[in-house]
């Protein structure tokens, strides 16, 4: 399996005066930032120093497109057509990529998020319409995402797949994730989170919330920061992938 592993944090998921999680923080410990672009959170100011804190340590920015819904989070399911979820991811792509251009640097992948995400893991319809956005606006951005629909679209139009592994959320036994509405969706203890993580990346292997082991092959680990104690989870699960001699760096990027 796996040796090297990017980790990857939401972050930027603030609004205006508010601010969610300690990207500062976080930022010293990851290699990859998913940046929210407006739509579920973010604003221009919080894009702008958001990026410019990852160029100035050396993180890669990525785009974290959503659903527009700044109330629910992105977490809420919306009755969007293929078009609308093309035409919004568009919409944020460019938005995160002239603040990126601004400090110099460019948007290296695109990580769906919130129910956006789960939802292009199983409809063909939303995949097609992401991968889409991304062949005609950057071919050379990584597509994170999970074994499902959205992966195999972007491997069938040539384009560069990163599969993502969820240290802090339970899998059900086909691979997708537990529904944030089900209680033990989201997983707390520090410690069975770290041993999962490792295992998913050593072994290839994660259990589903029934005991079932699930095969995966993941080269991206994504943090969460808007949990209780997520900068300490952070620094635990890096440093005990790095004691299992897992190499922790982001991909070269494509040209």
């Amino acid at each position: 399996m796996s040796r090297q592993v990017d980790l990857v944090a939401d972050l930027g998921e603030g609004f205006g005066d508010w601010a969610m999680g300690d990207d500062a923080a976080l930022l010293e410990i990851v290699t990859s930032a998913n940046i929210a672009c407006g739509f579920h959170a973010g604003d221009p100011r919080i894009m702008d120093r958001t990026v410019a804190e990852c160029v100035r340590r050396g993180v890669r920015v990525g785009a974290h497109p959503s659903f527009p819904d700044l109330v629910g989070f992105g977490r809420r399911a919306m009755d969007l057509t293929a078009h609308e979820v093309r035409t919004d991811v568009v919409y944020q792509l460019g938005a995160l990529m002239g603040v990126a251009a601004y400090h110099g640097t460019r948007v290296a992948h695109i990580a769906p998020h919130g129910r956006l995400g789960n939802l292009v893991a199983v409809r063909e319809d939303y995949a097609d319409a992401v991968v889409d956005a991304v062949s005609h606006v950057d071919r050379s951005l990584r597509v994170l995402a999970q074994d499902g629909c959205l992966a195999s679209s972007a491997r069938d139009n040539g384009l560069t797949v990163g599969i993502v592994g969820i240290a802090d959320r339970a899998y059900e036994d086909d691979g997708t994730l537990v529904p944030r509405s089900q209680p033990g969706a989201v997983i707390h203890d520090a410690g069975e989170i770290a041993a999962r993580t490792v295992r998913m990346v050593t072994e290839g292997v994660i259990d589903s919330r029934h005991g079932t082991p699930i095969l995966v092959s993941v080269d991206t680990v994504l943090l969460h920061g808007d949990t209780p104690a997520a900068v300490q989870l952070a620094q635990r699960i890096r440093a005990e992938l790095e004691s299992a001699g897992v190499t922790i760096a982001a991909p070269e990027a494509r040209q």
